[in-house]
């Protein structure tokens, strides 16, 4: 039902959380393959892969949009979940991914998802988690708070940019607050 695709930048920390999170979307169906995009060449991300039962997927590029559209390129199920590695969604998130993707279906509207954020509660608050809390009241939700989206729908607002600076936030902007919904569930950042 669901790939996701989630870019690294060769740690393994990161990626093992979020992994970890998924599994238990995994048991219930609802993922159905899960792509770990790295352009680092340092190996590291691809033993994470093999030893996890995902797809590595390397590629050329250092931009987060470059690794974003080669994944979603690779990937193979109807609906595309975007995750940045470190990314532990909270419980509940398999069941009201399951909701939002079946509401989409019937409604036959093209819509997308993100996850509310939530700062770790063992994070440093600085002046950038400030920064970043203004921005997300202002302009909405940022490209760390993941994306769901139906693969034809994706294709057919262009996808993520593969050169272009924040390719996640024109991502956003392309889809507008009318066809973006926000899940009740939590996106926690790790590491």
């Amino acid at each position: 039902m669901l790939s996701v695709i989630i870019p690294t930048e060769g740690v393994e920390q990161t990626a093992v959380a979020t992994l970890a999170a998924l599994v238990p979307g995994a048991a219930a169906g609802i993922v159905r393959e899960v792509l770990l995009v790295d352009g680092t060449r340092n190996g590291v991300i691809e033993r994470v892969a093999d030893v996890a039962g995902c797809r590595f997927i390397g590629f050329e590029g250092s931009s987060q949009g470059a690794a974003l559209a080669a994944g979603a390129l690779q990937a193979r199920s109807a609906w595309l979940m975007f995750l940045p590695a470190g990314a532990v969604l909270e419980t509940g998130w398999i069941e009201e991914t399951t909701q939002f993707i079946q509401a989409v279906a019937s409604s036959g509207r093209d819509r997308a998802a993100v996850f509310r954020y939530a700062r770790s509660p063992y994070a440093d608050t600085g002046f950038r988690d400030m920064l970043r809390a203004v921005a997300r009241k202002l302009v909405g939700p940022l490209g760390d708070q993941g994306l769901l989206i139906a693969r034809d729908h994706y294709d057919r607002i262009g996808g993520y940019p593969p050169q272009a600076r924040r390719s996640e936030a024109r991502l956003l902007r392309r889809l507008g607050r009318s066809s973006r919904t926000m899940l009740r569930s939590r996106i926690v950042m790790v590491g």
